[in-house]
């Protein structure tokens, strides 16, 4: 449901009383002081009438979305009454804050591996993710972990322990219950959270009738049902889903058995006794079991005229569990037409393991290239040898408890309401996460029957081959840790939103402050507190000219309280000290809404730069990251953002986005060099299309290119050493889709698809030309030279797919 409220007024400004204000299905009257509130079905077009005995009536269309509350302020008039209706539209806000606001149905439509909101985003200029089977994604420069989420005001986390894009399986979003979705990736308001990156803000509808979906396809399932009572009092969303990725896995070099569930529910439940008060309830469960046992695997790389081979023989197996439980109560009250308060109680529990132990035995060297030859693709002269053993025990139970109080004060003058808008927000947050960790990895490596030692530890009396080494045999790679760490954290924000008119040019400032303070304490673990402050700005103006144009600029200091994961070292153990990273935002933009072809079309540009101090310097292994669990590293972030949206083809939204981004860190002083993150180039098209002779033909298509990140080189190398990038990253994905509903308006009534808002068919490829991406390297010696090789691990070939959908 969705709530609109205001002052009925009269010629002369004045509130009128007993004004009937009705749409099809509710009714009230305005109260001495001229005001109004009622409750209407979201993310659907109402029609409201003002009527009154001695005044004219207005009609306004409203469609507004899932708990937004809009205000409306109508004038009625003794001589003249409204016959054309008003449409009222709710994207000023988004277009002023600088928002992106991606609908739905595009979600649910696109053609991606692992289809979702993050799919959508990374199709954004400034914002990457090199590994289609993976939910994480990077905004200009950031990391994995800089990044906010937001499900109904709820900040929403994901598993600690994933290392790899194929372990995920969901995101904790179900695109079936999402009715908006609203995304910044940077210089955001002080009212979110404490990270450096972006903002995914998502809202679950509220249903206004009863209704039901079903999906399926190759790679598993979902299902979801609407529910309303009687009274419209109650409601609730329920979802279900079920992925399987053995598709894309048994499509790579590696030749697996693969036995993977990825399985959750999520409901949103609402009560709403009266237009004053709502309640409601998220929870989800979530439990993702891989089984992976590889077997064999073969890597062809080199040049034409020197081919080379890389053949793995693997014994061992891969056992990792991941269960969450996550609840969230919310309370929102409407005290006054123009204050309300929210509280919001959340908890998180999560139980991950990640057990291992896989023996890799490799051979390295030429291929046999006759085309005749019975050994044709074989390795058939080794110049390498030597086996790789890798065992991990790692278990992580965590719990993350959180209760929040929030307020908005509407202080606009009653007289010049309709020119200006003056609101205060505010918030107070208390979080407590106790987490249990025990870390326990090793790696043999043995290169043509000799024991490799550790990359980083000085041999004592060193003197080979003169002297024989006779000191005890180590792992090439040991860590091994146990930590009971217990976080309390207490934050807030204060921000003031002012809307107005200069002439007849529409302005917006927003300016706040966060205050975020936070305790690290446990075994072992000498407790310290810390506190930062962070103020942020927001100016934007939408000048009264032909052109439909905003201009926006916005920045800030931004901070980011390191969660348990930045508190944990390479070698295992928590470092309490860890400050908070910071980074001074400036981003200025400009967005021009204009005509081509006869139909709408939107240029968003963006110019950004980031001073970092303070960095917790990382690396990056797929989707792992490891941080260095101190601050001795500054860093940088510069970069433009570009995206063209619009009706390419009548009736559909398509996009062409463009992103340049340049992120380097300096860490010890030793001089800047590029960061795990630095992707300097990208490209990214969405593109919807119907074919003209068979309207219910849907074609979608999905094209990302972004340059190599900075990832090839070992991951115990010195970064200053080797700056090796990986490939470019090249997919399109593409999807076709038969829509058996397209026509029901022309139907017969009693005609079975009526009873079905959509149903369709469909087929999909994904990465359509079988680009060979790598998300890292395997690095093998030879023994005869000592050269070492980078082998690409490379991410899935070509897929097909086929789907099926229908909602009620």
């Amino acid at each position: 449901m969705a709530r609109i409220q205001g002052i009925v007024l009269d010629e002369n400004a004045k509130p009128v009383e007993y004004v009937n204000v009705k749409t099809a299905t509710t009714a009230t009257v305005t109260d001495k002081n001229g005001y109004y509130i009622l409750s209407i079905p979201a993310d659907t077009e109402v029609t409201i009438e003002f009527s009154h005995t001695t005044l004219r009536k207005a009609v306004v269309k409203v469609q507004l979305k899932a708990n937004e509350s809009f205000e409306f302020n109508p004038e009625l008039k003794a001589h003249e009454e409204q016959l054309a209706t008003v449409v009222i539209s709710t994207k000023t806000r988004a277009r002023l804050e600088g928002i992106v606001n991606i609908d739905p149905k595009t979600i649910r439509l696109n053609p991606s591996a692992n289809g979702g909101v993050e799919s959508i985003l990374k199709s954004f200029g400034g914002v990457s993710g090199s590994d289609e089977l993976s939910t994480s994604y990077s905004a200009r420069g950031g990391n994995y972990d800089e990044n906010l989420v937001y499900v109904n005001e709820i900040e929403v986390y994901r598993p600690f322990l994933v290392r790899s894009g194929q372990q995920e399986g969901l995101s904790f979003t179900n695109t079936d219950l999402v009715s908006n979705v609203d995304f910044s990736a940077g210089g955001f308001q002080a009212k979110y959270g404490d990270k450096l990156s972006s903002v995914l803000d998502i809202t679950y509808r509220i249903p206004s009738k009863f209704g039901a979906s079903l999906d399926a396809s190759l790679l598993g399932g979902a299902a979801s049902v609407d529910l309303v009572s009687k009274d419209r009092k109650w409601t609730a969303v329920t979802g279900f889903r079920f992925r399987d990725n053995s598709l894309f896995v048994n499509s790579k070099e590696t030749e697996t058995n693969y036995r993977p569930s990825f399985v959750d529910v999520q409901t949103y439940v609402t009560f709403t006794p009266s237009i004053k008060w709502q309640w409601s309830f998220l929870g989800n469960i979530s439990q993702n079991k891989y089984d992976y046992t590889p077997l064999t695997r073969q890597t062809n790389f080199g040049t034409i005229d020197d081919p080379i081979a890389l053949q793995i023989f693997y014994e061992g197996q891969e056992k990792d569990r991941y269960e969450t439980v996550f609840g969230a109560f919310k309370s929102e009250f409407h005290a006054t037409d123009r204050f309300t308060l929210k509280f919001i109680g959340s908890a998180y529990h999560t139980v991950e393991q990640e057990y291992f132990d896989i023996l890799a035995q490799y051979r390295l060297g030429e291929v046999d290239s006759n085309i005749g030859s019975e050994d044709f693709g074989d390795v058939k002269f080794t110049e390498g040898i030597g086996s790789q053993f890798n065992h991990a025990r790692n278990d992580l139970d965590a719990l993350i408890v959180n209760a929040e109080i929030k307020g908005i004060h509407d202080i606009s003058s009653k007289m010049k309401e309709e020119r200006e808008k003056n609101l205060i927000e505010w918030g107070i947050k208390y979080t407590k996460e106790d987490i249990r960790d025990r870390v326990v990895e090793w790696e043999v490596i043995d290169s043509a029957g000799f024991s490799i030692n550790p990359p980083r530890v000085d041999l004592p009396n060193n003197q080979q081959p003169y002297i024989p080494y006779t000191g005890p045999l180590v792992p090439y790679q040991n860590v091994r840790a146990t930590n009971y760490v217990t976080i309390d954290r207490l934050s807030g924000y204060a921000q003031w939103n002012r809307k107005t008119e200069i002439g007849n040019s529409d302005f917006a400032f927003t300016a706040g402050v966060r205050m975020h303070q936070w305790q690290v304490s446990g075994d072992g673990i000498d407790s310290k507190s810390q506190s930062v402050i962070s103020p942020r700005v927001q100016f934007a103006v939408k000048p009264n000219r032909d052109k439909d144009m905003v201009f926006r600029l916005s920045g800030g200091l931004y901070h980011q309280p390191p969660f348990y994961r930045e508190l944990r070292g390479a070698d295992g153990v928590v470092n309490p000290n860890v400050k908070a990273q910071q980074a001074v935002h400036i981003v200025a933009g400009h967005e021009y809404s204009f005509t081509m072809w006869n139909k709408p079309f939107k240029l968003v540009s963006e110019a950004y730069y980031k001073s970092l101090t303070d960095v917790n310097p990382f690396t990056l292994e797929n989707v792992r990251i490891r941080y260095a669990a101190n601050n001795d590293a500054k860093a940088f972030a510069q970069g433009f953002d570009m995206r063209l949206n619009g009706e390419f083809v009548k009736g559909t939204e398509s996009w062409l986005s463009f992103g340049y981004l340049k992120t380097e860190e300096n860490i010890n002083d030793r001089g800047y060099i590029a960061r795990p993150t630095d992707q300097r180039l990208k490209f990214g098209i969405l593109f919807q299309d119907y074919m003209e002779k068979l309207p219910n033909m849907k074609l979608y298509l999905n094209l990302v290119y972004n340059t190599g990140l900075p990832g090839g080189s070992p991951a115990y190398a010195d970064p200053y050493v080797y700056q090796n990038r990986l490939r470019d990253y090249r997919r399109a994905d593409v999807g076709f889709s038969y829509v058996l509903t397209e026509n029901n308006d022309k139907r017969a009534e009693g005609h079975w698809l009526k009873r079905f808002k959509d149903m369709s068919i469909g087929f999909e490829i994904f990465n359509l030309f079988d680009n060979q991406n790598a998300i890292t390297n395997t690095w093998v010696r030879d023994v005869y030279t000592k050269a070492q090789y980078a082998v690409p691990n490379y991410l899935t070939s070509r897929v097909f797919n086929v789907k099926f959908s229908a909602r009620l």
